[in-house]
């Protein structure tokens, strides 16, 4: 990869790739540590891709990965509140206490919805970058759907 070709992906992809690994840790410096370390991995990486789809795929495959990581270490293990990391501007209060909600969801259910319906990934790309059957995918898609919908309506 040559140094043009990394800036333009950079520009082009750190936005989602911060946003995934924040949707998956949930606090902003360690997202930003997530999105930093993909980029190097990019950087390092070598890799030849075969368009903006595989490159794209291939960043969400590895922020899952390295949010997985961060996540199972000792450091990560620590309670915050959402209201500071949820900051993100919505053109309507109503998409915003929806992201608000969809954050509150375990992990399990919050991140499939996030790919899906935020990203914009299939469901089999949601299973592949999860490491999870298609199957189990929507069944945590509605699953995830069924408790915001009881979420949504006990406010």
């Amino acid at each position: 990869m040559t140094e043009q070709e990394f800036d333009r992906a950079a520009v082009r992809y750190l936005d989602m790739v911060y946003r995934i690994a924040l949707n998956a840790l949930r606090r902003p410096a360690d997202a930003e540590d997530a999105a930093q370390t993909v980029m190097l991995r990019l950087w390092q990486s070598g890799e030849g891709f075969q368009g903006e789809d595989h490159l794209r795929h291939w960043l969400a495959r590895v922020t899952v990965n390295v949010c997985r990581d961060m996540a199972r270490s000792a450091w990560h293990r620590r309670v915050v509140s959402l209201e500071r990391t949820t900051e993100a501007s919505f053109s309507t209060r109503e998409q915003g206490d929806l992201f608000r909600a969809v954050m509150d969801l375990p992990g399990k259910y919050r991140l499939p919805l996030y790919l899906y319906y935020y990203e914009g990934y299939a469901v089999a790309e949601v299973g592949e970058l999860l490491g999870l059957k298609p199957s189990t995918v929507q069944t945590r898609l509605a699953r995830g759907r069924e408790k915001l919908k009881t979420m949504l309506e006990e406010e």
